[in-house]
């Protein structure tokens, strides 16, 4: 029996790899962690903007999950874009029945683009079954704003929201701070219940880059896998990120691409 470290995603899919479950399983390898993989939903799209959606059944998305387990039960997991309620509860109950790890949950409501990724029906399925059992919740500004109804206009509504977000059941949550403002450092806010923590880094000039919030959440959940505290796989997992947007790169039209495997080496 191998000792490698395993770690599993359902999340939706992106034919230009740069987000989605080809993103996360190249976070995961970057870190030598095994991935596993669900697909929650298919995702015409490519680095500038999502073209359709296909969700899959979510007995489909169930039984994707119910195969692995079959093979071994992963030593952390997350999830991205999950697309609808029936996908959300198909989750939950898998997360539950199998006594699965607690997820890094990345709610992923709405893509870069502005194409909505989960309906509102779906957000409230995830505010009420998936976000009790997350070991962290990882949302930008927008999505922290949406799940805790306040708006963030700097570090003291992040921490009210933080607080906001945290009382819908989670162990602890994230909040990414990289689109407050144009201040020389992005600060992303963790909270556990007792303490905030705030990880600061220097703001890399430019637009962003396509699939940061796939590569924060996958790399969150591949140092869990590895054994690692939730802080100090919250703060490996910034610093992975503010590489991976400083190798990043273009490939034809669109936005930035980050370079998972090139960031994960250093």
């Amino acid at each position: 029996m191998t000792t490698q470290p395993v770690a599993l995603t359902v999340a939706g899919t992106d034919p230009c790899g740069g987000a989605g479950i080809q993103a996360d399983l190249k976070t995961f390898a970057a870190f030598g962690v095994y991935g596993f993989s669900a697909v929650a939903v298919v995702v015409a799209q490519n680095s500038s903007r999502v073209l359709g959606t296909a969700p899959m059944e979510p007995q489909m998305v169930g039984a994707q999950i119910g195969a692995v387990m079959m093979q071994l039960r992963p030593h952390a997991m997350k999830t991205g874009a999950l697309a609808e309620p029936g996908i959300v509860v198909a989750v939950a109950r898998a997360i539950e029945d199998f006594e699965l790890p607690p997820p890094v949950v990345d709610p992923v409501l709405v893509s870069s683009s502005g194409a909505r990724l989960l309906t509102e029906q779906g957000e409230a399925a995830m505010r009420r079954r998936l976000l009790p059992l997350a070991a962290v919740v990882t949302p930008n500004l927008p999505e922290a704003e949406a799940l805790s109804g306040i708006k963030i206009d700097g570090l003291a509504a992040m921490r009210e929201a933080a607080r906001a977000i945290h009382r819908l059941g989670p162990r602890a949550v994230v909040i990414k701070g990289g689109h407050l403002g144009a201040q020389e450092q992005s600060v992303d806010l963790l909270f556990d219940g007792n303490r905030y923590v705030e990880l600061a880094a220097q703001r890399i000039a430019g637009s962003g880059a396509h699939g940061t919030g796939c590569a924060f959440s996958a790399a969150i959940a591949a140092h869990l896998a590895r054994g690692e505290e939730l802080e100090e796989a919250v703060r490996k997992a910034k610093s992975f990120v503010t590489r991976a947007i400083r190798y990043a790169f273009q490939l034809g039209e669109g936005r930035l691409l980050l370079d998972h495997l090139r960031a994960g080496e250093d």
